[in-house]
């Protein structure tokens, strides 16, 4: 889902106005020493002197925003850029990816900023995008990926996983016909059931170990 770009950061245990990220690096190379400790403005006050990522501002934004928010994913899912490309609904079709919500809306730079290379990049820019994100789950990026903010780090790393999946079936159910989503009820008790410890962490257990096996 990651492949070389993306990132994914959690609020200092310590700290809760700072959050801990690896250095600019592919997702699946990361190893400890590469993770750097961020401050509210996303400057780096300790851990690894790598190059930071070019948008610990995504991160930065959602945590002064949201402060129970603990865990941030950024990616570029590739099923999921064109509902942000064309407006088209992004709701959960089947219950595990219920916990991304019944309303998702997209976040369109140049509505605010121009033409810009894409990147959330700026404190402003990232204020944006939080903004667009208000005190949902998931918030498309136009032209980008996605963003995805919970409470939790495995929850928000199961969220992530299963909107891509979630895109895929919307994609592939439209060319049958119009999908039926999930209610409002619907999601609300699906999304709660699929990210009780039980559930969440048996996905969490085989994802670990597949990492561990490959490293």
């Amino acid at each position: 889902m990651l492949d070389a770009f993306g990132h994914v950061s959690v609020r200092d245990v310590e700290r809760s106005d700072r959050f801990v990220i690896s250095r600019s690096r592919a997702p699946d190379l990361v190893e400890k020493s590469d993770l750097q400790t961020l401050d509210p403005a996303g400057a780096r006050v300790g851990g690894s002197d790598g190059q930071s990522y070019s948008e610990v501002a995504i991160h930065a934004a959602v945590y002064r925003h949201r402060p129970e928010v603990n865990a941030v994913v950024h990616s570029h899912s590739p099923s999921v850029i064109p509902f942000g490309a064309t407006g088209a609904p992004l709701r959960p079709i089947f219950h595990a990816a219920a916990a991304m919500g019944s309303v998702v809306r997209t976040f369109d730079i140049a509505e605010r900023f121009g033409d810009t290379d894409m990147l959330v990049r700026t404190k402003e820019q990232g204020d944006a995008l939080a903004a667009v994100l208000g005190d949902a789950t998931v918030a498309l990026m136009r032209g980008h990926g996605c963003v995805v903010a919970h409470a939790e780090l495995r929850s928000a790393v199961f969220v992530a996983v299963y909107l891509e999946r979630n895109a895929t079936l919307v994609l592939q159910a439209r060319q049958l016909g119009e999908p039926r989503y999930l209610s409002a009820a619907e999601t609300e008790r699906a999304g709660t059931m699929i990210l009780s410890p039980m559930t969440r962490d048996r996905a969490w257990e085989l994802w670990t170990r597949r990492l561990n096996r490959r490293s």
